[in-house]
């Protein structure tokens, strides 16, 4: 009995299947030209490959075209986390990263990096009085012009605020002096923000690194010369010497000691007397914080208030003083024999105006002491009025629903037009001394002032005059119709119980 060969298609087959299925999608199984099962079975087998080699080939570009677009998310992730949105320099970290690789190469035997930290002289100031988007103007016209001070090797990075640094690798400190000397003058020129033309000088601190110094040492340093830069009477630059570090810890020692005066009660308030005009009655004080320190002895405002909104105690500084002024008012109300209007003034700081606490902190202590709301007038000051944000504008009108009373201070130093006054929920508009120099002696002045006045009553507000130093002056405020005053002319700041012996008199 006889048996067929084998038909050769079916190894071909098999041969074809298995490379197929270990994954040579590109082999295909030759035809023979018959038109039988064997050949229909190669036919579907090799369209199956066709349309697995097409699905595998789209795969491919579809895994390559998202492994790339993952790729840049991952490097747009990577540059966004190394630079500052605002001004799209280098931020902080980036900033370490690129001092910590010169300070390596150091160790191998390069040149030393140069940091120079710099902090600018009047930008507290531009925010307050123009606004935050201006200041974020100004902020990134600096950022520009610090690029264009130095080489496309040196990193230019923000450090938060109005800080920058810039670290200039394999660097001597003549290069840094002038460098630093360059940005200097780069940021003396004016900058235009919107209508205005503004002025904002810099301070920069300079420190060469030493061999195996660390990032945090060489920052700390170079911090250290720019604010003994900043403490100069302008714009200047400072280059670390040993001798800082000693001032520095000075000032951290203070620092500490802030936080035990407000804590020990080491604060005191003195009391300025505030007079009706036309009769000479004491209508009531202004609280002035001093404090006890208690080996240097009493220190003046000017003394520790920068230090501590520069660290940020002045909210508990702030809430220091409006507790004890309240509860100092509510005292003499008990043992004193004072007039219902009798009020006492209180300044509130840009912070605390911003804080979300604070309309809750004065009705808890009005509460607790009983004090009428309307015995209590918080001064601000112009700027602080005239620019303020939402949350500004809602302390504002939580205060006055209290029943507070609000007072503009330094009125006539600001930018802004005057149209505000009509707008906000305020009561009483101090005029700043400046604007009363020379009143009784010079008619222009006078014209002037009473100009001022008329467009305070206009505005259906009090007038205060603030610098009174004579007799002179403060007869023609009253002329003018300017309802109260304060000055040494009617009394310089005086503890409590002082107060309390001058109000006695009085009576």
């Amino acid at each position: 009995m006889s048996t067929d060969p084998p038909d050769p298609r079916l190894h071909a087959l098999v041969e074809g299947i298995v490379r197929i299925a270990g994954g040579d999608l590109s082999t295909r199984i030759p035809h023979s030209g018959a038109r039988d099962d064997i050949a229909a079975v190669i036919a579907g087998i090799n369209l199956m490959a066709d349309d697995l080699q097409t699905i595998y080939q789209e795969l491919e570009e579809r895994v390559e075209s998202r492994t790339a677009m993952l790729r840049q998310a991952q490097v747009e992730l990577e540059r966004m986390a190394l630079t500052d949105p605002l001004t799209q320099l280098a931020n902080r970290t980036a900033l370490n990263s690129a001092l910590s690789h010169a300070l390596a190469e150091t160790s191998r035997g390069e040149m030393p990096p140069a940091l120079l930290i710099l902090d600018l002289d009047s930008f507290k100031g531009i925010n307050d009085s123009l606004g935050h988007s201006a200041g974020d103007d100004v902020l990134r016209v600096i950022a520009k012009r610090l690029q264009d001070s130095v080489r496309e090797t040196d990193t230019v990075a923000r450090l938060g605020g109005d800080e920058f640094a810039v670290m200039l690798p394999k660097s001597t400190l003549v290069r840094a002096r002038r460098v630093a000397n360059r940005i200097l003058k780069a940021l003396s020129e004016t900058v235009d923000v919107g209508d205005l033309r503004i002025t904002c000088g810099t301070s920069i601190g300079v420190r060469v690194a030493e061999p195996g110094q660390s990032v945090d040492d060489l920052v700390m340093e170079a911090d250290t010369a720019m604010y003994a830069a900043k403490a100069q009477p302008q714009s200047s630059v400072k280059v670390f010497e040993p001798a800082l570090l000693h001032a520095r810890r000075l000032q951290s020692v203070m620092i500490s000691e802030m936080r035990e005066a407000i804590r020990e009660d080491q604060l005191t308030l003195h009391y300025q007397p505030v007079v009706e005009l036309a009769t000479g009655r004491m209508e009531g004080v202004e609280a002035l914080v001093r404090w006890n320190h208690p080996s240097r002895g009493l220190l003046m405002p000017d003394q520790f208030i920068p230090l501590a909104e520069e660290t940020g105690m002045i909210l508990d500084l702030g809430h220091w003083v409006l507790k004890n002024a309240v509860r100092q008012l509510r005292d003499w109300q008990r043992e004193l024999d004072l007039d219902p209007t009798f009020n006492v003034r209180v300044n509130i700081s840009t912070t605390e105006l911003q804080d979300l606490d604070l309309i809750e902190h004065v009705r808890d202590i009005l509460r607790e002491t009983g004090v009428d709301a309307a015995n209590l007038v918080v001064e601000l000051t112009e700027s602080m009025a005239v620019n303020g944000g939402d949350v500004d504008r809602y302390s504002l009108s939580g205060l006055r629903r209290l029943g507070v009373q609000l007072e503009i201070d330094d009125f006539g130093t600001g930018y802004s037009s005057i149209s505000y006054l009509r707008k906000l929920p305020v009561n009483v508009v101090k005029i700043d001394r400046s604007l009363i120099d020379g009143l009784g002696g010079d008619e222009e002045q006078g014209n002037f002032v009473e100009a001022v006045l008329h467009l305070i009553h206009a505005c259906g507000l009090k007038a205060v005059a603030e610098g009174i130093e004579t007799a002179e002056q403060a007869s023609e405020l009253a002329r003018l119709g300017c309802a109260s005053g304060q000055g040494y002319y009617f009394g310089r700041p005086v503890p409590a119980s002082r107060l309390a012996e001058m109000i006695s008199e009085a009576r």
